[in-house]
């Protein structure tokens, strides 16, 4: 089906520390179980982005990396885990 037609889940997401927004960037993993897709934003939430599709996780984490290149500033942003009922 693909990502929009089904839920996404943020799977990981990386910024650059910078608090300007100019500066800042963010970096995101989703997917919705079959598609994965890769963010690159760049400004905030009001900036711009680009986004890939990637046939795997693997391939998403590859091309995560290459977008953030090699610079130490980037952090990962942990996103708390909310317990489901089953």
């Amino acid at each position: 089906m693909g990502l929009y037609g089904m839920r996404v889940t943020l799977e990981r997401h990386w910024w650059n520390r910078n608090t300007s927004l100019r500066g800042r960037r963010d970096v995101y993993v989703r997917s919705d179980g079959d598609v994965w897709e890769v963010e690159a934003q760049i400004g905030g939430v009001d900036g711009r982005s680009r986004v890939q599709r990637c046939p795997s996780l693997a391939a998403a984490m590859i091309l995560a990396q290459a977008w953030r290149g090699t610079g130490s500033e980037w952090r990962e942003v942990v996103q708390p885990r909310v317990p489901t009922r089953g």
